[in-house]
This record gives C-alpha cells, sequence and structure tokens, in this order.
C-alpha cells in the first residue's frame, strides 16, 4: 500500500481544517481552532492503487504554523496552502510559505523531485467582500510551479473532493518520476562498473 504524506498550511483563519475535515466526511465546520497539531489517516482507492493518506493539520497558532512548516517539509509529499480571498494578508503568509518550500537552497528538503503544491483560495462565498483577485492566485501559482483553484468549502464538497484528489494525484506522478530516475541511476551505475571491471579482467 502506497503511503501519501500531505500538509494543509495556512494562515489562521482561512480554513485549512474546514478543508480537511470536509474532505474527510463531507461535513462543514463554521468554526474550529485548535492548539494541537493533528494528522488524519484515511485509506482511499486511486488510479486503482490502495493508498493509505495522512493529512497533517497544524494549530490554528500562526507562529506554530511556521515552525511546523520548517519541520514537515522533509515530511511532506505534498502540500495544500490555503489563503482567505477576503483576507490580503492571509494571501501575503500563504505567498511567504510558497516561496518557502521552492526555496533551492533548502539543505533539509534536497529532493529529486520538487514536492507538490497546490494553491487553494478559500472562502468563495464570501466574494462580495473579495481582497486577493483571482488573477492574482493564478499568478503566484504559475510562476511558483503550482496547482491552483478557488472554491468555498462551506458550499462546495464536491469541489473539496476534487481538490484533494487532484494534488494526491500530482504526488503519485513524483512517486513514478523518482521511481523511473531511481531505476535509470541504477542503471546507469551498474553499466558505469561493468565497463571499469570488465576492461580491468581484460587486461589481467
Amino acid at each position: 500500500m502506497n503511503e501519501v504524506k500531505l500538509s494543509v498550511l495556512g494562515g489562521e483563519g482561512t480554513g485549512k481544517s474546514a478543508l480537511t475535515v470536509r474532505f474527510l466526511t463531507k461535513r462543514f465546520i463554521g468554526e474550529y481552532a485548535s492548539n494541537f497539531e493533528s494528522i488524519y489517516n484515511k485509506h482511499l482507492c486511486l488510479e486503482g492503487k490502495q493508498l493509505n493518506l495522512e493529512i497533517y493539520d497544524p494549530c490554528s497558532q500562526l507562529q506554530k504554523a511556521k515552525f511546523s512548516l520548517t519541520s514537515k517539509l522533509h515530511w511532506a509529499d505534498g502540500f495544500v496552502i490555503v489563503y482567505d480571498i477576503s483576507d490580503r494578508s492571509s494571501f501575503a503568509f500563504a505567498k511567504a510559505l510558497i516561496y518557502r518550500i521552492r526555496e533551492p537552497q533548502a539543505s533539509h528538503c534536497k529532493r529529486a523531485v520538487e514536492q507538490a503544491v497546490l494553491l487553494v483560495g478559500n472562502k468563495q462565498d464570501l466574494c462580495h467582500v473579495r481582497e486577493v483577485g483571482w488573477e492574482e492566485g493564478q499568478k503566484l501559482a504559475l510562476d511558483n510551479r503550482c496547482q491552483f483553484c478557488e472554491l468555498s468549502a462551506a458550499e462546495q464538497s464536491l469541489e473539496v473532493e476534487m481538490m484533494f484528489i487532484r494534488i494526491i494525484k500530482d504526488i503519485l506522478t513524483n512517486f513514478k518520476l523518482k521511481e523511473k530516475r531511481r531505476s535509470s541511476g541504477s542503471k546507469s551505475m551498474a553499466k558505469l562498473i561493468n565497463n571499469v571491471f570488465g576492461k580491468r579482467r581484460k587486461s589481467v
């Protein structure tokens, strides 16, 4: 069974937990705040594969969320970065998170394949008080090689489910790329060893 580890990150009050719970239970929770980190587990079948999904949901305090990002960069296979379209400061925080994840010199997170990242503009039902345009979210995602969508955890259960499926599929694609590169690297090494020692045998 494949294990998929996903971190849902963002500023306080952006709806991280609401999105996670909506995906796991199809229920919407309007007000949710926690001082504790949580890891949820869900078994699902996708593309003919049995998956054990772990979703990391940080506590609601911003300072600890930043700390959690650093400690979980290596742990996670992918990230859902959430901001509130009616709160520009949450968009700035989401941008900082993406920059941190995409840092090229992050020594603690050297990977052969970039982690999958999906930027989510939540609370689309509050578009009448929108502070962040759709185009801004799309541009931030494109500039940093991320997927992007806007939705409402409060009103769009199916869209939330499809959003999570989308990022999980990206992670599975990354798994295939890693396996392909690992296999290619092993063959190259075997060929090199054979060339070196093969020549030595002939010269003896």
